[in-house]
Order: structure tokens, then C-alpha cells, then sequence
């Protein structure tokens, strides 16, 4: 018998991953504040619910897609959430939350007989229209191999260990990407300032050690200065807090990290934090017309 799916959080992400599901023929109800968000759904057969009650209730799965750790919060505390979760269904959240987030949560659905797994993805909108997110999962080996086939047609999901070790790994990646977007934007800016073609330096480093997918992805926005959000710059900064605040509570110090994080502040508090993360070029540029 086919699962029934209720994913709650139709947004640039939450969009494309439940349309994925529901061509791959799952029994998909979604549910989204803001209704006409979902409405596109409905001509691939995903059922439209009007509260969070009729998303969840007779559910064996609940994904979440949501904004930041209040959002999350907000559903996972809310009563008509919580109160029709039927027994031995697993929640997913996939958003990107804090560690700490993610085993609050964890802990408090397994006193009510529900399962949890932490599983939130990276590859941007590109990545979920094609269904190939990283998704990095945090929980139990029976559980996720239970939720296997359905984050499979979301991308490629690894247990990296329990509940939290998603979020960590998300972390993680997150450096990797803001650290990386900051060190394309400055070469950019370096060859534009010094009469170096930034496209054939692209060009150029294609299968060296400085290529990926940032280079040739980013690096192209950048130099087309088109910052529609694929990855919004607000939602870089949320994960840039909490990467430090994670490591402060294990005593860590990342400096490097840090130093992006007060530039994808300025960059929001310059009113960029709608645009693309990889707008970071535009602090780069700020930073050399002062």
C-alpha cells in the first residue's frame, strides 16, 4: 500500500520536492500558510489542505519544509500537529534548524510513539527540480530505512548518524559553501579589477583543484550580476549564526567562518538579504568602492 504523505512548507524548496513526490505517485496532501503557494500542486494530484490538522492527520509520514527554527517550533508545538500525529508515523524535518532544534524535537515525539529523523538537504532549487539533494539524515537505521524510497525521490540521503548529526553535517556544508562563495566573489572581483576575462578564468580552472560547482554555478552569477534567489542571502546568515553557535557550545573556535558571517550581515543590513547568496560579491564589491 502506498504511503500517505502530508508535507507541510511550500516554498523555492518545498515546491519542487513535493511535486517529485506526487509524480512519483505518492498519496501527497500539503499544506502551506500562504494557500496559492501550493495551489500548482494540485494539477500533478497532490490534495490542497486548508489547516495543519488535515496535512498530518492519517499521515504515515509528515515532511516539513520550513523557514528557520521558529517556524518549526510554531508546527511542531502546535496542537493540531501534535494531537493528530498517528502512532508510529515518522516526521522529517527538512529544514535547515539548529542541532539542539532537532533533538528537542526528536525527544519530544518519541514520547508520544512517533518517529523523527532530521534530514535537511543541500543543491539549492536546481537540486530539488531534479531531485538531487545531498540530503544528510540524522536518526535511527530502522526508521530511515523505513523513510528510505521517499527521500530517494528527493535526492541522495546518507544516515550520518542519531538524531542532530543531520543538522550538523547541514552545518557543515554550509561552511563549505559560504566559505567558497566568498572565495569566488573575490576572484571574480580580482579579475574584473585587473583586466583578466573572469569567464575564461573559469574557463580556465575547469577540472584543477580550485573547480566546482560554486566556481562554475556562482561564479557566472556573479559575473552576470543576477541575483535572482535560488539560495537566499537571510537564510545564509541564519545558517552562518547557528554554525557558531554550535561550535561555541563544543568550545570551537572558527574563525574563518566568522569573518563570512559579519559579511553576509552587512550584506543583509545593506538590504540584499532577498537576493541570492551569492550576492556576497556585492559586499566584496562594497568593501573595494569605500
Amino acid at each position: 500500500m502506498t504511503k500517505k504523505i502530508g508535507f507541510i512548507g511550500i516554498g523555492l524548496m518545498g515546491l519542487p520536492m513535493s511535486k517529485n513526490l506526487v509524480k512519483a505517485g505518492y498519496n501527497l496532501t500539503v499544506f502551506n500558510r500562504s494557500k496559492n503557494k501550493a495551489e500548482p500542486l494540485k494539477e500533478f494530484g497532490a490534495k490542497i489542505s486548508n489547516t495543519l490538522k488535515d496535512a498530518v492527520d492519517g499521515s504515515d509520514i509528515v515532511i516539513t519544509m520550513l523557514t528557520d527554527d521558529t517556524a518549526v517550533d510554531e508546527v511542531m508545538n502546535n496542537s493540531d500537529f501534535l494531537n493528530n500525529l498517528k502512532p508510529g508515523a515518522i516526521v522529517i524535518d527538512m529544514s535547515s534548524v539548529k542541532p539542539t532544534t532537532a533533538t528537542k524535537h526528536g525527544n519530544n515525539l518519541k514520547l508520544k510513539n512517533i518517529n523523527y529523523l532530521d534530514a535537511p538537504v543541500s543543491g539549492g532549487t536546481i537540486g530539488a527540480e531534479e531531485a538531487s539533494l545531498a540530503i544528510m539524515v540524522g536518526g535511527e537505521q530502522n526508521i530511515f530505512d523505513d523513510a528510505f524510497d521517499i527521500l530517494k525521490k528527493m535526492g541522495n540521503p546518507t544516515l550520518v548518524g542519531p538524531i542532530g548529526s543531520g543538522q550538523v553535517s547541514k552545518l557543515a556544508n554550509q561552511i563549505i559553501v559560504g566559505l567558497t562563495i566568498g572565495a569566488v566573489a573575490e576572484a571574480v572581483t580580482l579579475c574584473e579589477k585587473a583586466g583578466a576575462d573572469p569567464n575564461k578564468m573559469i574557463k580556465a580552472l575547469s577540472g584543477g583543484w580550485a573547480d566546482s560547482k560554486i566556481l562554475q554555478t556562482h561564479g557566472k552569477r556573479m559575473i552576470n550580476k543576477d541575483f535572482t534567489p535560488k539560495g537566499r542571502t537571510s537564510v545564509h546568515l541564519k545558517d552562518m549564526n547557528n554554525i557558531l553557535e554550535c561550535a561555541n557550545n563544543y568550545n570551537t573556535h572558527l574563525p574563518i567562518s566568522n569573518l563570512v558571517k559579519e559579511m553576509y550581515k552587512s550584506l543583509v543590513e545593506n538590504g540584499h538579504g532577498e537576493t541570492d547568496h551569492s550576492s556576497l560579491y556585492k559586499e566584496i564589491e562594497r568593501i573595494n568602492n569605500k
